[in-house]
């Protein structure tokens, strides 16, 4: 999809003022967001390519979902990232518009001497317990019989986790209260939720929790993966609903999305964790955008739309190199349509 094809929904006199309008909407040469650290890896490295074709630089502050909900919503950026969708209601209660822009993997890191990357496995239940501080050692039984060929040492288990409001703490609380009842009577799920083990670190985005998880021999965290790769970080496999062993790649988080049904999910509000397929990574997720529905300046929500277009086209091949998930050409379909009837007109005149 270009940007240009927003034009489709225009007619008549209507079409050559937003022409005009477009133009006006050049030149914007900064446009400001904050918000989740999932997506930072991607939106930056599309800010650096776009800056280069267009001269319209992105200033985007990682800052977790959390506090990009409280910007776009106090209005003080152009727009909030968000891994945490709001639901239909608080959107209309803060007009607001959402929608995706791409999927990916949250995956379990870990800090283990001995154990190389993919060579460990966890389940839900047994990575659920081991958050909840009731798996405390490495070598404990749960983690032994799921990998009997591993020499697991006798070392304390120090959880990593986020301290800061969090939408990859969302999708991944999300999914353990999903395959533990125990997480989800005691603990639930949330962008920030009561961390019951003690003795636990807390890392401020997915750039704190991946310092402390490299720096803290016996600990365990999650990331985004792109962190887990940038940062050459060790990591874990999943066992998942099928009951397979799934690596954490592009194919599996892919596979997990593929059935994700966008169209029938109220403001793109959709959870994408533990879903079918023997090759589905669990513990997917998307990133989503939120942006003002009635915009006080709409050049530069215009300016916001224009860069997430040149995203979803020309930045695909980015996103998959850093093991995003681009949205299909459907669901594009879809948001550029939510575009023209969620947003005031006034950003098309």
């Amino acid at each position: 999809m270009h940007f240009s094809r927003l034009t489709k929904f225009a007619t008549g006199a209507s079409l050559a003022f937003m022409l005009g309008s477009v133009a006006h909407a050049a030149s914007v040469k900064q446009i400001t967001g904050a918000g989740s650290s999932f997506a930072y890896p991607l939106y930056s490295a599309w800010a650096d390519q776009y800056a280069k074709q267009t001269g319209v630089q992105l200033n985007y502050q990682s800052i977790g979902s959390g506090g990009g909900i409280r910007a776009i919503k106090s209005r003080t950026v152009d727009f909030g990232a968000t891994d945490a969708p709001l639901k239909e209601k608080d959107l209309k209660k803060h007009s607001l518009v959402q929608f995706p822009t791409a999927m990916g993997g949250v995956i379990p890191t870990i800090n283990v001497p001995g154990v190389k990357p993919g060579q460990m496995v966890l389940s839900g239940p047994v990575l659920a317990d081991i958050f909840m501080g009731k798996i405390t050692q490495w070598n404990a039984p749960a983690i032994k019989q799921l990998n009997p060929g591993l020499n697991l040492p006798n070392m304390r288990i120090t959880v990593v986790h986020r301290s800061d409001g969090s939408g990859t703490t969302f999708i991944f609380t999300n999914y353990l209260a999903k395959v533990s009842p125990a997480w989800k009577k005691e603990v639930g799920f949330g962008k920030a939720v009561n961390w019951p083990s003690s003795g636990n670190v807390g890392g401020k985005g997915n750039e704190g929790v991946a310092a402390y998880v490299n720096r803290i021999r016996g600990s365990i965290g999650y990331n985004e993966y792109a962190y887990v790769t940038q940062n050459h970080m060790n990591y874990a496999d999943m066992i998942n609903r099928a009951g397979q062993r799934v690596a954490p790649t592009a194919a599996n988080f892919a596979s997990a999305a593929a059935n994700a049904d966008w169209k029938h999910a109220p403001g793109y509000y959709l959870m994408l964790t533990d879903q079918p397929g023997a090759k589905s990574w669990p513990i997917t997720g998307a990133t989503f955008l939120l942006v003002p529905a009635k915009p006080a300046q709409p050049e530069r929500t215009k300016a916001v739309l224009k860069f997430f277009d040149w995203g979803y086209t020309q930045g695909r091949s980015i996103a998959e190199k850093l093991d995003y998930i681009p949205m299909p050409e459907s669901v594009v379909k879809m948001i550029e349509a939510t575009w023209h009837q969620d947003i005031h007109p006034t950003i098309w005149k």
